[in-house]
C-alpha cells in the first residue's frame, strides 16, 4: 500500500522528520522545476543547472532535520540552490568555462515580462513574427546573462518566477529597498542595452 502525504510544506517537513522518505519526494515533486529554472537562469547551462539542482535536493535532504522554520521551505531551499549556482558559477569562471547561452534557446520574456516557452515558436501571426520575437528573446537573454551576478539573481526571481519583492528580500537575505534598487538597475541596464543592439526595440521589463 503506497503511502499517502499531505502537500502542505510544514506537514511534509514534519513527516519526513519522523521518517517519511515519500514526504521528501514529494517536496521535489513540488519544486523541482521552479529550483531548475532559477539555477538554468543563473548559469545558462541546462547540464549546470540540473547538476546544482540535484546537489541542492541532496544538501536539503541531509540538512532538513536542522531546518528551524524560521523562513518557508521554499525560500529556504531557494537559498541553497542561489548559493549552490554562485559557486558554481564562479567555478566554471576560474576553470575558463564560457557561459552556454542556451537558455535564450528555451526560455525567454516575453512582452508582457513573463516568462515563456520558446522551442516552438507562435506562427500564428506568420512566420515573420515568430522570427523576430525568437530573435528579441534571445537577445534579451543574452542581455540578462550578462548582467552583474546581483542584478541577474533578482531579475531572475522577479520575470522568471515572477515574485514579490518580499520574497526576493527573503531569498537573498536582502533587505526591500535593496530588492527594488537592484531591479531598477537591472531593468535599466537591460533597456540601455537593448537599445543600443536594436533601437527600434519596444521590450520593456516592468
Amino acid at each position: 500500500m503506497e503511502e499517502t502525504v499531505k502537500n502542505d510544506d510544514p506537514e511534509l517537513v514534519r513527516s519526513f522528520n519522523s521518517g517519511s522518505e515519500a514526504a521528501f519526494d514529494e517536496l521535489v515533486r513540488k519544486y523541482s522545476v521552479q529550483m531548475y529554472n532559477v539555477a538554468h537562469g543563473l548559469l545558462g547551462s541546462r547540464e549546470d543547472a540540473e547538476e546544482v539542482v540535484q546537489d541542492a535536493f541532496v544538501k536539503a535532504y541531509r540538512n532538513l532535520k536542522t531546518f528551524r522554520g524560521d523562513s518557508s521551505f521554499s525560500t529556504w531551499l531557494y537559498r541553497i540552490v542561489m548559493n549552490l549556482s554562485r559557486n558554481k558559477y564562479h567555478w566554471n569562471r576560474r576553470r575558463g568555462a564560457g557561459q552556454n547561452i542556451s537558455m535564450s534557446a528555451e526560455k525567454g520574456f516575453g512582452n508582457d515580462g513573463k516568462n515563456q516557452d520558446m522551442d516552438v515558436p507562435d506562427i500564428s501571426n506568420g512566420p515573420e513574427k515568430a522570427i523576430e520575437s525568437a530573435e528579441e528573446n534571445s537577445r534579451i537573454m543574452k542581455a540578462v546573462d550578462a548582467l552583474p551576478e546581483t542584478l541577474k539573481e533578482v531579475i531572475i526571481l522577479r520575470h522568471v518566477e515572477n515574485m514579490s519583492y518580499e520574497d526576493i528580500a527573503k531569498i537573498t537575505e536582502a533587505n526591500i529597498g535593496t530588492v527594488k534598487s537592484r531591479i531598477s538597475r537591472a531593468r535599466e541596464t537591460l533597456s540601455e542595452r537593448l537599445k543600443s543592439e536594436c533601437p527600434v526595440s519596444n521590450t520593456e521589463l516592468r
